[in-house]
């Protein structure tokens, strides 16, 4: 609701106007108006043109990019004090079609409510007397807007969620006891925090809420599921909603009551089961995480060590995701790069891939350590090609038998939402021609149709969709990898093969029988590589770095796609070039020290 107001005062509050002239701010105040905004409204949606430009006074807005999957992905935050719409209101003062008129400009993103928010709109012709009479404030606009375009959707303050409510669904659940464990290890990492439950929550005003939020890092709310009035504002106020259950119990269908908080309606929500030993689980994860509606699951182990210590980097954006790129035997890499990380302390919190890049991922995900990685690796891949069951095709040039045989006895019927690492691979979904993620099920189904290349191994088939490859589509996703968590990426990405195929080899080639005659079966005919090649040679060799923080591409010139059996001289590149991406200990003291800035690095032997 839209008041007409003297917001002269008001607009002094807003740390860009602090320094204009008081003449200029009433001359302002006669463009402006101030509105409430419950939470869960929109202020505009992608697509409205801009005419005027917003200062959030109190609450939380959130912006929102539609994704090509048709999934809105959250962007950032935008909090008491900050602009938005700036980027849309400068774009439209541009005389684009010459017709001596500034051009109205559409917004990019949807911004909602994230809780109950006041709002100060300034037309475009009162931000202009603005500018007019304090010219800094333009310097500053732009950059904030250079800030924003820079950071995109790598972490930064303004899109990690700070607010966190935990929700119990037992009464058998301490989340007192729970939440002070979780502040004991943010303590550890330098993060100021603050519990808040119902004796001392109940009855706030906004004013309260937002006063937490600045003088601290992470404001934990904690309350049970229930109806009643603190439970509703914990989710009301929440940035994200922790969902806290037992894995000896099943989730109660609905598990919460309907209500209309932001993060619920959003989906900003998370599962966190509970473990303790010798419990006997009672539903499968991905039960809970259905009857939540929840886009991420959390597996707690005991009560302190390395699950509270993984949450707590999660809840602080101190959270490090590796993604590891598609590219054959070159990815072999990827294992080096593994135990680089490990050897400096990096936890991995985040692991996925496309094609080769997801089963190293899935190895990492599984808990093995290094030795196991190995040794595994070698009896699958390396020990004999996998790749040998070759057939006159029909839909591939293999069976596949072999590859489902060792995909089944490594990674046997593990379940992708069980592993305590959350995971993905990427398909490539021939039926639609987009990506999938798979973040759940059978581990070795997903990995099976991540490394399907097409002509070589047969597609499959689920839910009517046919699915080969990650590589085709989308080889290093880290796209993914930004939407799944707000901490560091880590990027290794092999997919820059070696240049060409060996033209002797289609040279009056000999036929099928022919091959096999001189060759074998051991050996690859040349449509192996054909195939492979023609299947990735669209790829772009920088697709998805921008948004890596840490990029490692191991040096790997004579190794080619299909090069099985080298598989030292692979993970020894992974291995040195991760070493050289670590060397400043920078991510580590990301990871584990008071300093939060995000550390960017890239390793590139090309360049």
């Amino acid at each position: 609701m839209a008041m007409s107001l003297n917001i002269t005062p008001t607009l002094k509050t807003i740390p860009f106007l602090e320094d204009v002239p008081k003449r200029a701010l009433r001359a302002a105040g006669r463009e402006a108006n101030w509105f409430s905004l419950p939470a869960g409204w929109e202020l505009f949606k992608a697509g409205d043109i801009s005419t005027s430009i917003y200062f959030v006074l109190s609450g939380s807005l959130g912006a929102f990019q539609k994704m090509g999957d048709g999934r809105s992905d959250f962007i950032g935050h935008i909090r008491a004090g900050e602009p938005v719409g700036e980027m849309a209101l400068f774009e439209g003062t541009i005389d684009a079609d010459g017709d001596g008129a500034p051009d109205n400009a559409p917004h990019t993103s949807s911004v909602y409510a994230l809780r109950d928010a006041e709002i100060l709109e300034i037309s475009r012709a009162g931000f202009d007397r603005l500018i007019k009479a304090e010219p800094e404030i333009l310097t500053a606009m732009v950059r904030l807007m250079l800030t924003r375009l820079r950071e995109g959707r790598k972490p930064n303050k303004r899109n990690a969620p700070k607010v966190f409510a935990m929700v119990a669904t037992s009464p058998t659940i301490d989340l007192r006891l729970r939440a002070n464990s979780l502040k004991a290890s943010l303590d550890k990492l330098g993060v100021k925090s603050r519990i808040i439950d119902e004796v001392e929550g109940t009855d706030q005003t906004g004013g309260f809420f937002d006063k937490l939020e600045a003088d601290n890092d992470v404001v934990i709310l904690i309350s049970s599921i229930g109806d009643t009035s603190w439970y509703r504002l914990s989710v009301r106020q929440a940035d994200r909603i922790w969902v806290v259950g037992r894995a000896d119990a099943r989730p109660s269908i609905p598990l919460m009551p309907e209500d209309d908080s932001p993060a619920r309606s959003l989906k900003l929500i998370d599962v966190v089961l509970l473990h303790h030993s010798g419990e006997r689980q009672a539903a499968k994860p991905v039960e809970w995480k259905d009857a939540a509606g929840a886009a991420r699951l959390f597996h707690w182990e005991g009560m302190e060590g390395a699950s509270c210590d993984r949450l707590a980097r999660v809840m602080a954006g101190r959270s490090v995701g590796l993604v590891l790129s598609g590219g054959g035997a070159r990815a072999y890499a990827h294992i080096g790069v593994v135990r680089a990380l490990r050897e400096a302390g990096i936890p991995i919190d985040f692991a996925g891939g496309s094609s080769m890049g997801a089963v190293v991922a899935a190895c990492v995900a599984m808990g093995w350590n290094d030795d196991e990685i190995d040794a595994r690796i070698r009896k699958a891949f390396v020990s004999s090609n996998p790749l040998s069951d070759y057939v006159l095709p029909v839909v591939g040039l293999v069976r596949g038998k072999r590859v489902n045989t060792r995909l089944r006895e490594h990674f046997g019927d593990a379940e992708i939402g069980d592993l305590d690492i959350p995971f993905f691979a990427v398909s490539t979904n021939l039926t639609d021609g987009t990506y999938r993620v798979h973040r759940r099920g059978l581990m070795r189904e997903a990995l099976r149709a991540t490394i399907s290349l097409p002509g070589i191994l047969p597609p499959v088939v689920y839910e009517g969709e046919v699915l080969v490859d990650g590589a085709v589509l989308n080889n290093f996703p880290t796209n993914v990898m930004r939407e799944l968590h707000r901490g560091v990426v880590v990027g290794s990405d092999v997919s820059r093969a070696p240049e060409g195929l060996k033209a002797e080899d289609f040279t009056n080639p000999p036929g099928f029988f022919g091959w096999v005659f001189k060759h074998g079966f051991s050996s690859a005919p040349p449509i192996a590589g054909l195939l492979m090649r023609s299947a990735t040679i669209s790829v772009n060799p920088s697709a998805g770095r921008e948004l890596v923080d840490v990029l490692v591409v191991p040096e790997l010139r004579d190794i080619e796609l299909r090069d099985w059996e080298a598989y030292e001289d692979a993970v020894k590149a992974g291995y040195d070039a991760a070493q050289k991406a670590l060397a400043s200990g920078e991510l580590h003291k990301f990871c584990y020290g008071p300093k939060t800035e995000v550390p960017t690095v890239t390793v590139d032997p090309m360049e």
